[in-house]
């Protein structure tokens, strides 16, 4: 099985590609903290520049946090794909998704839920947006 951006892509009839949830990884590893099993280190090491996006363009989550459970829990989502930068792009919400796609043809994207509080992180989500560029569109 590969983790790059082609295993992004669904089986889906539309021929749309596919969002992948990570759900049930981040309840194992809540159920795991919870039983005694992680430690609060092992669970809260947001990488600094996670935690200044979530705290300057992240999305307020309605949930508190699974950790420290305070309401600061919001996601960050990225793009990562040509013509953006290699340490991806923020995005807060759909329009400028459509901006960032029509620039950079097809993009990969992560969810990830953060909290400012006690550094939490987990991936929630991946899908890919936009199309493929191809040599007629390029011109």
């Amino acid at each position: 099985m590969s983790f790059g951006p082609a295993s992004l892509r669904g089986a889906s009839a539309s021929g749309l590609p596919g969002q992948i949830d990570y759900r049930l990884a981040r309840n194992s590893i809540i159920k795991e903290f919870r039983r005694g099993r992680l430690s609060r280190l092992d669970v809260c090491d947001a990488h600094p520049e996670l935690l200044r996006a979530a705290r300057n363009v992240g999305a307020k989550v309605e949930e508190d946090c699974p950790i420290c459970e305070a309401d600061t829990l919001v996601q960050v989502s990225y793009a990562f794909g040509p013509h953006l930068p290699p340490s991806g792009q923020c995005f807060t919400d759909a329009a400028e998704l459509a901006r960032l796609t029509r620039r950079a043809g097809q993009v990969a994207c992560y969810v990830v839920e953060a909290c400012p509080e006690c550094s939490w992180n987990h991936l929630t989500r991946t899908y890919l947006a936009g199309r493929p560029r191809t040599r007629a569109s390029r011109a």
